[in-house]
């Protein structure tokens, strides 16, 4: 399974569907310091992202596989904040 970090010139956000974290159980892992659209989180590369990516591995058996995606600008800052209630 594919998924994309993406980075701008400040700070990175691996993009994970919601559904993906709820079946992963891991919602109330993650900060207030990823973001979220509704249908999708962006999960902060300093924390959050490698809790995805440690229960990832723990429930496949393996690391996603991550892709790059840089932009000088990135809307994701301007989404909504993540809280544990965001899968539910």
């Amino acid at each position: 399974m594919t998924f994309t970090i993406h980075t701008d010139p400040g700070h990175g956000w691996i993009e994970v569907p919601l559904t993906i974290i709820a079946k992963l159980g891991i919602a109330k892992d993650i900060s207030s310091y990823s973001y979220t659209d509704g249908r999708n989180a962006y999960l902060e590369e300093d924390c959050d992202a490698w809790v995805f990516v440690q229960a990832f591995e723990k429930a496949h058996g393996e690391r996603p596989e991550i892709v790059d995606s840089y932009a000088e600008f990135t809307n994701i800052r301007s989404l909504p904040r993540f809280n544990n209630r965001t899968t539910t």
